[in-house]
């Protein structure tokens, strides 16, 4: 998949790491960041992912993350085993967005700092005019075993078709 391409429902996730920062509980330790790669982290399992622009951005942090949380058991019951936020910021930023989203152990916060993995999705987008460099565009999907089962890639400025409510209505809970 180049990145021109974006990725579409029946294609295979695009190999690539993500950083994840996690802290200990016991204690005042912090392990990380992490780096995973993708292939490994969804193999055998079903994976509900969104991408948005920016931790601390207002829909981001406002809806977009907070929906998911709130539905996270609702998306568990329906099959997902796991949920992902995915935004092009580095592992701590985004270590500290999930503990203020009260998302910690709920929504893994998988940081994109280079926005490689959005751009091998064809989902990356330029928001250097809002002087924010490139980014990731708002989405959501559903993976198993890495392979994209729904897709909702949200038109520019909108926050209509990647929520936690139309992810799970896909999954038809």
């Amino acid at each position: 998949m180049t990145a021109a391409t974006q990725i579409k429902i029946g294609d295979k996730l695009p190999e690539g790491n993500l950083l994840e920062y996690i802290e200990v509980a016991t204690g005042t330790c912090s392990i990380g960041p992490n780096k995973f790669a993708v292939s490994d982290l969804t193999k055998g399992k079903t994976i509900a992912i969104f991408g948005l622009p920016g931790a601390y951005t207002p829909t981001c942090s406002a809806q977009h993350v907070p929906g998911y949380v709130k539905l996270a058991d609702k998306l568990k019951a329906a099959g997902v085993d796991e949920i992902w936020c995915i935004s092009v910021n580095d592992a701590f930023v985004m270590g500290a967005w999930g503990r203020d989203q009260k998302a910690t152990g709920i929504v893994r916060m998988m940081a994109d700092g280079n926005a490689d993995f959005s751009r091998a999705l064809g989902l990356d987008a330029d928001f250097s005019k809002h002087g924010m460099g490139i980014r990731s565009q708002r989405y959501s999907l559903v993976a198993v075993d890495g392979v994209v089962k729904h897709l909702n890639v949200e038109q520019g400025g909108k926050f209509e078709v990647s929520n936690a409510e139309t992810l799970l209505a896909q999954l038809g809970k």
